[in-house]
């Protein structure tokens, strides 16, 4: 085994069958397609950031293998909130044996849960209202009108999080993308943590609605975007989970074919899920990646892969073999 490469050592020796050999396979084309010049968007649903995955996912985005991110509001906010809290998450390892009693415990102290990992209220989301409260105010005030990202790099960049970071800042993919001012959409922020509290004060009067763009203006971006960094051969489509991280974006390719009626252009080029959904009378997430052929979304010749397990394993996993870890 090479001791430069010891997880895609193991990976290639062991992951030889099945859903192993589908990551192989999927990572393999990962690889080939940043290797041809072309760009990727990664999606990210669920709570991969609760789970830790900034640990690998940073060093993506540090080393140029993601190029365009889409993630649920809950990602955009929970690696900060890892960021500066991390101390105070209680973990529950026998979180399936909890009584209705047991989980009002947990509201009554102040922790929400995240399957085995409960957010303290008061050191995530309070602290983090704080800041951005005031990062949309000060906008406001200028008259200016940001998406839900563009307000958090803005926090992050000003260095006022420091004074709390606790854990290694190289493990936060937010600071990797605020960095580098990442290209990103985030669909359905509102229903988000943040995207509620940003009601609230719209609620109060303290901030007005239209201070925050909207997804519509998200979709727009992304097909100015998509158009001009398309090329010929089109954008990689690399989806954790499903939802609508994964639903919004690929829509944005058969709405210039179909509803813009523009020519040349291309379709996804390559395109992975990593899911536990299984295919079902309408699931979108389960469904198989040929079904997005007949959408518009991919071509004949687009290569797809769909990985059928657990996206915290198998993420970090791919990661670490396309980064020759």
């Amino acid at each position: 085994m090479s001791q430069n490469r010891p997880i895609s050592s193991f990976i290639e020796k062991n992951f030889l069958h099945f859903n192993a050999a589908a990551l192989v396979d999927a990572a393999k084309g990962y690889k080939q397609h940043i290797a041809e010049g072309k760009k990727m968007m990664v999606t990210l649903a669920g709570a991969m950031s609760t789970g830790e995955l900034g640990i690998s996912f940073a060093e993506m985005i540090r080393q140029n293998k993601v190029h365009i991110i889409s993630c649920t509001g809950a990602n955009l906010e929970e690696d900060i909130m890892n960021l500066v809290a991390h101390s105070h998450y209680k973990r529950i390892p026998n979180y399936r044996d909890l009584t209705p009693e047991q989980e009002w415990g947990l509201l009554e102290n102040h922790l929400n849960r995240v399957t085995d990992t409960c957010i303290p209220e008061e050191e995530a989301f309070r602290r983090l209202q704080k800041h951005l409260f005031q990062v949309w105010k000060d906008a406001e005030d200028a008259g200016e009108r940001l998406f839900p990202h563009e307000f958090m790099f803005r926090m992050l960049n000003s260095g006022d999080l420091k004074q709390y970071y606790e854990i290694d800042p190289r493990n936060s993919w937010m600071i990797a993308a605020a960095e580098r001012n990442m290209p990103m959409v985030v669909p359905g922020w509102e229903d988000s943590t943040m995207g509620n509290i940003f009601a609230s004060y719209v609620l109060t009067g303290e901030l007005k609605a239209s201070t925050m763009k909207s997804g519509i203006e998200y979709m727009v971006w992304l097909a100015d975007w998509y158009t001009e960094n398309s090329g010929k051969d089109g954008i990689g489509f690399f989806q954790i989970g499903g939802g609508i991280a994964g639903d919004f974006p690929i829509c944005v390719v058969p709405m210039l074919h179909q509803d813009l009626e523009r020519d040349n252009v291309p379709f996804w080029s390559y395109f992975c899920q990593i899911s536990d959904s299984t295919t079902s009378y309408g699931s979108y997430s389960g469904a198989v990646p040929n079904e997005k052929i007949t959408w518009g979304k991919l071509s004949i010749e687009t290569p797809k892969f769909i990985v059928e397990s657990d996206a915290t394993i198998v993420a970090p996993l791919m990661f670490a073999y396309i980064l020759e870890w």
